[in-house]
């Protein structure tokens, strides 16, 4: 069982850029996926995470009105829709599973990682 991330790389600030993660390996009932973002030398940051039983969301302050988290239709995939990005928004993006459906964006509760993918905000 593995996530995998897809859709980074280099957007001027001001842009947008759209993650996706394929979940269709985890068979799980009820669980929560989020995106984590990291730079070096800082703690991995949890900006946004979704619930597969109803959908709720729940996002860090820094990105609020400007990324959505979403699944797919077949919920096979999450997205994470990054608008209005800025230069501090450049990170590596993971996306994670977490076997509880519980909003939380403590990494320390997840257990399967995607392999990231780097997001560079710059003119």
């Amino acid at each position: 069982v593995q996530l995998v991330e897809s859709g980074g790389g280099l957007v001027q600030p001001g842009g947008s850029l759209r993650l996706s993660c394929d979940v269709s390996g985890f068979s799980f009932d009820d669980y929560a996926i989020a995106w984590f973002r990291q730079v070096p030398e800082k703690e991995r940051e949890g900006v946004a995470v979704i619930s597969s039983s109803d959908s709720g969301t729940e996002y860090a302050d820094s990105v609020k009105g400007r990324f959505t988290i979403s699944f797919d239709d077949t919920k096979r995939t999450v997205n994470l829709q990054m608008n209005s990005l800025k230069p501090e928004d450049t990170a590596v993006y993971y996306c994670a599973a977490d076997y509880a459906d519980v909003l939380r964006r403590d990494p320390t509760h997840y257990r399967l990682w995607g392999q990231g993918t780097q997001v560079t905000v710059s003119s």
